[in-house]
């Protein structure tokens, strides 16, 4: 199957993303393979009550509905996240909502939490739930809803039994107002919630971790605030992070930098791994990171790790480098803990921390 996307990268090059990217769910479904590869044991990380067989994570949004987890750990993912899931299910904003910028292999996108919905996602876990592996499920609220928090709440509530992890996203930019949910009040009252109903069905299932997914655009004030938060309600994790609104100036393409929308790839690793040491400062250990955002090699995993995060995740480099990246990311791993005499990839977390406290932030506008 990774030879494959070798073979038909081309093809899907000209086509419409959003296209391209739904053939590809396709493709996966018809030949991926739902066996797990064995990793070496060097790689496996312990965090949160769960075993992750390696570190490297697929972000939510490649599989909305959860249609191919189990192929895409085939790939060798170490887990897989799935959704942003809405209670109803919804369209999204209108077409085109997807645009490439190959220069700066790198994506703006503006779906706006467009999903199947909670029940079409269940039955698909429960078509599967007798197989391993780690799946996350990323819940959201729908557009229109007059509750938010209640859509988050019904979402912990639809999966408890089913998803390894829950992640709570407020950091999406293309539903109207929902970042307003990292300020300081709707977020705890959001995490006093979501956490309670969390608690309350693990009286019946095994209590699963919840994550938070923040926005890289948030000032070190209200990153402060989130974390103090965070750390008051006792979340399990912090993703760091979502697309950012802001376009640096460094981008080489003219015509679809101009569009509205979350840029990833590329372009954003500087501004969400400045954030990602600024909140490992923060969060003293109280609970691990998990680093996302522009990681395109072995490199810029490595660096995400040595910047704070005990986990990582990417999307938007598999359109560019394909499946092949996991297994890179691996060779350097495991090159890079030989060399310096380590047993594991959390002996590299924090370590460059320091690097990042001078990096500008303006260099994005």
């Amino acid at each position: 199957m990774k030879s494959l996307f070798q073979f038909v990268r081309p093809l899907f090059e000209r086509m419409d993303p959003e296209k391209a990217h739904s053939l590809t769910i396709e493709a996966v479904k018809q030949f991926g393979s739902k066996k797990i590869p064995q990793d070496d044991p060097r790689l496996s990380v312990s965090l949160c009550g769960l075993n992750f067989p390696n570190p490297i994570g697929l972000a939510a949004g490649f599989d909305k509905n959860a249609e191919i987890p189990d192929a895409m750990l085939g790939f060798g993912f170490g887990f897989v996240e799935v959704g942003t899931v809405t209670p109803l299910a919804q369209k999204g904003n209108a077409k085109p909502r997807l645009f490439r910028l190959p220069l700066d292999q790198a994506v703006i996108n503006r779906f706006g939490f467009n999903n199947d919905g909670h029940e079409a996602m269940l039955k698909r876990l429960l078509a599967r739930e007798h197989l391993p592996g780690i799946i996350g499920v990323n819940v959201g609220a729908n557009k229109d809803s007059t509750d938010r928090v209640s859509d988050y709440v019904k979402g912990i509530r639809a999966f408890a039994k089913h998803a390894s992890y829950f992640t709570v996203n407020i950091s999406s930019p293309n539903t109207p107002g929902l970042r307003t949910m990292q300020n300081r009040d709707v977020l705890d009252d959001l995490l006093a919630w979501t956490i309670h109903e969390r608690d309350e069905t693990s009286r019946t299932s095994k209590k699963r971790p919840l994550f938070l997914k923040i926005a890289p655009d948030l000032s070190l004030q209200e990153l402060d605030d989130v974390v103090e938060i965070a750390r008051k309600r006792g979340i399990d994790g912090l993703i760091v992070s979502n697309t950012t609104i802001k376009r640096p100036r460094s981008l080489h393409e003219k015509r679809n930098r101009l569009e509205s929308g979350g840029l990833s790839g590329k372009p954003l690793y500087p501004l969400s791994t400045k954030m990602l040491s600024e909140a490992y400062i923060r969060v003293e250990n109280a609970f691990p990171l998990i680093g996302v955002g522009g990681i395109d090699s072995a490199r810029t995993a490595i660096g995400k790790i040595e910047a704070g995060a005990s986990l990582i995740q990417f999307y938007t480099s598999l359109v560019y480098h394909g499946p092949k990246l996991i297994d890179e990311i691996k060779r350097g791993l495991l090159e890079r803990l030989e060399k310096d005499g380590l047993s594991s990839p959390l002996d590299l977390v924090g370590r460059a921390v320091p690097d990042w406290q001078n990096w500008p932030l303006d260099t994005f506008t």
